[in-house]
C-alpha cells in the first residue's frame, strides 16, 4: 500500500477537527433552540416572565475564548478593566428602553464591548425595548436604522444592527410599549437599565420600576443642542422622584418633534450613557450617581452639578413608599409617553377650520389674511406663498412694533373689502395646529377693536401637506 502523503494526513486531521467543532456547534444550537431567536421572541410574543426563568438559570461564564481575547484585546489591557471586567460584561444583562437617538449609540457600544457575549451558554444579554417603527425623519440621529428598514419595528431593526456588529451578543428585541403592567416584570430580568426614551411619563415609569426591581438606572436626554446625563437607584443614590417629585407642566415640555435636535447631540449623550453602563457593569465607580452632567453642544462645554441624595420622604424609594401600585403615568404627567406632537384643544370647534375648507376659501377667491406663526427658521424651510409671517414669539412678548404692523395690515385689508362684508377673515396656521390656537387667543386682544373673524387652521401645515398639497414639504 502506498504511503499517505504528509499533506493529506494533515488535511484529514484538520477535517476531523472541523467536524468535531461542527458537532459541538450543532449541540449548542439545539440547546439554545428552546430560548428562541430574536425574531421569534419578537414575532411570537414570548412572555417575559417565561424568558426570565429560562435565561437566569444559566451559569456564569468564567473564562474567555481565544477569539474573545483577540476581539476585546484593546480593552482587556486596560488596568482598570482587564479580564475580570470583560467577564463581568459578558455576564451582565442590560435593558435599553428606547432605540432612538440615545439608544442607537448606546446599544452599539455596549454590544461592541461584549455585554452579553456568548461563549457556550449566555448569562448576560442585551434587551432592546421600543414600540415605534422606523421613519425617515429618524435617520439623521438614529443610526441603528437605515433607509431599507423604513417601517420596521425599531426593536427589530436595532437587534439586526447589533447582531451584525457582534454576533456573539445575546440580543432580545421587545416590540412593546413599556407600561405599568409590564415594566417591573421585564426590568427584573436585567442588571442595568438605560433609559433612552426621552419623555417624561416613561422616565417616571422606568425609575419607579427600577426602584421596585433594585436595578440601577442610567438616564440621559437630548434636545436642540443640549444634553443631560445622570445615574439613579445606584448604591443608595436617589431615584428620579427624589430629584423631581412632581412632573413639569405639559406646556413647558418640548420634544424633538417640536424643538428639534442636531443629530450628533443625542449621539454624544448616548455614547456617554454607554460609558456609564459599561463602568457599572464592570464594577468600576459611576461618575454620575448623585451628579448631573450638562452638555452644551453650541459652546462645546461640559459641566457637572451635584444633585441632592436619596430622600427619605420619596414616595418611590423613601422610608414609607406609596409605590406600588404604579400609577397611570400619562394621565399623571398630562402628556403621552412618546416624542410625537401633542394636540392641544384650546378653542371651540367654531373657531377652527379644516385644511380642505380653507382650500375652498382659496379656490373661491374670498378675501382674507393668512398668518403663519411659526418661528423664522421654520418659515424659511417652507411656507404657503401668500402667508404673512407673524411669529408667535412676537405676540407672546407683546412686541409693540410687530403688533402695530399687523394692525396696520389688517386695516389695509379691511379697506379693500366690499361694503357688504361685515368682517375680515383672518386664518392662522402653524406646523401642527397648536401654536396657531395660542395665537388666536392673543390676537383676540390685539385685534379686539377691528372687525375681524379669527380662525385657527386645524392640523396646520402637516395636515395641509397630507390632505391638500401632497408636494408640500413635511419636516
Amino acid at each position: 500500500m502506498a504511503a499517505v502523503p504528509e499533506d493529506l494526513r494533515g488535511l484529514q486531521a484538520a477535517l476531523v477537527e472541523r467536524e468535531r467543532e461542527i458537532a459541538k456547534l450543532k449541540s449548542q444550537i439545539n440547546n439554545l433552540k428552546g430560548r428562541g431567536s430574536c425574531d421569534q421572541l419578537l414575532d411570537e410574543g414570548v412572555p417575559v416572565c417565561e424568558q426570565r426563568e429560562k435565561v437566569l438559570a444559566l451559569p456564569r461564564r468564567t473564562t474567555l475564548s481565544r477569539d474573545q481575547i483577540g476581539r476585546y484585546s484593546r480593552q482587556l489591557v486596560l488596568p482598570e478593566f482587564g479580564v475580570q471586567g470583560q467577564l463581568r460584561l459578558a455576564n451582565t444583562a442590560v435593558l435599553v428602553v428606547g432605540c432612538g437617538g440615545l439608544g442607537s449609540p448606546l446599544a452599539q457600544y455596549v454590544a461592541a464591548a461584549g455585554i452579553g457575549a456568548v461563549l457556550h451558554v449566555p448569562r448576560g444579554r442585551l434587551g432592546l425595548v421600543d414600540h415605534d417603527v422606523v421613519e425617515v425623519d429618524n435617520l439623521h440621529r438614529q443610526v441603528l436604522h437605515s433607509e431599507r428598514r423604513l417601517g420596521w419595528s425599531k426593536a427589530r431593526s436595532a437587534a439586526h444592527t447589533v447582531e451584525q456588529l457582534n454576533s456573539d451578543v445575546d440580543c432580545i428585541p421587545y416590540h412593546l410599549e413599556l407600561c405599568a403592567s409590564n415594566a417591573v416584570e421585564l426590568i427584573k430580568q436585567y442588571d442595568i437599565v438605560a433609559d433612552c426614551s426621552d419623555n417624561v411619563p416613561t422616565r417616571y415609569l422606568v425609575s419607579d420600576a427600577c426602584v421596585l426591581a433594585h436595578v440601577p438606572l442610567v438616564s440621559a436626554c437630548a434636545l436642540r443642542m443640549e444634553g443631560q446625563l445622570t445615574v439613579y437607584c445606584h448604591k443608595g443614590g436617589p431615584c428620579y422622584r427624589c430629584i423631581y417629585p412632581d412632573p413639569p407642566s405639559p406646556d413647558t415640555v418640548t420634544n424633538c418633534a417640536d424643538g428639534g435636535v442636531l443629530g450628533v447631540v443625542p449621539g454624544v449623550m448616548g455614547s456617554l450613557q454607554a460609558l456609564e453602563v459599561l463602568k457599572i457593569a464592570a464594577d468600576m465607580n459611576s461618575s454620575y450617581s448623585e451628579r448631573l452632567l450638562l452638555f452644551d453642544g453650541l459652546s462645546g462645554r461640559f459641566r457637572t452639578v451635584r444633585l441632592r441624595g436619596h430622600q427619605k420622604h420619596c414616595i418611590a424609594c423613601g422610608d414609607s413608599p406609596l409605590i406600588p401600585p404604579l400609577p397611570d403615568y400619562e394621565s399623571w404627567c398630562g402628556t403621552t409617553a412618546n416624542d410625537k406632537c401633542r394636540h392641544l384643544m384650546l378653542l371651540n370647534k367654531e373657531e377652527r377650520i379644516g385644511v380642505q375648507d380653507y382650500k375652498e376659501v382659496l379656490d373661491k377667491g374670498k378675501p382674507h389674511l393668512l398668518l403663519d406663526v411659526r418661528p423664522a427658521v421654520e418659515f424659511e424651510i417652507c411656507h404657503i406663498s401668500h402667508a404673512i409671517h407673524m411669529p408667535l414669539e412676537h405676540l407672546e412678548m407683546r412686541n409693540h412694533q410687530a403688533v402695530e404692523n399687523l394692525q396696520e395690515l389688517v386695516l389695509q385689508e379691511i379697506s379693500k373689502l366690499p361694503s357688504n362684508n361685515a368682517s375680515l377673515p383672518v386664518f392662522i396656521i402653524c406646523k401642527q395646529g397648536n401654536d396657531s390656537q395660542k395665537a388666536v387667543l392673543l390676537l383676540r386682544e390685539f385685534l379686539a377693536a377691528e372687525p375681524v373673524t379669527l380662525m385657527d387652521i386645524q392640523g396646520g401645515l402637516t395636515a395641509w401637506a397630507a390632505c391638500v398639497d401632497l408636494t408640500f414639504p413635511q419636516y
